[in-house]
């Protein structure tokens, strides 16, 4: 019941992210649901590789660089969903910080 709460919250959000910012675009509900289950799926397989192998430069920077890779995750999400759209890294560094507001407040309130 928590997985599904989160996608639905996920896929609010993308839907939200593309009506605030000018760049990102999604043709229906059913594309933003879609979106959301992969990218919660990215963010379950690529993220972590990604965030091991920046280590370094993520603890050099106080974690700030997860900001960009979760930028990274939501603009790849962009090109693999059919009718998601991301223009380019600002649009999507704003949609993964939606994103991540999102999440807060739905972990906030679910666990």
């Amino acid at each position: 019941m928590k997985i599904l709460l989160k996608i639905v919250a996920g896929a609010v959000a993308v839907f939200l992210a593309s009506e605030m910012i000018t760049g990102i675009k999604v043709e229906s509900w059913k594309t933003a649901f879609l979106a959301a289950i992969v990218l919660a799926v990215i963010n379950l397989v690529i993220r972590p590789l990604l965030i091991f192998l920046t280590l370094p430069i993520n603890i050099l920077t106080l974690g700030l660089f997860s900001l960009v890779i979760n930028a990274l995750m939501f603009w790849l999400t962009g090109s693999l969903v059919e009718g998601f759209f991301v223009d380019g890294f600002v649009p999507a560094f704003l949609g993964a910080l939606i994103m991540t507001i999102a999440n807060w407040i739905v972990n906030r309130f679910v666990d």
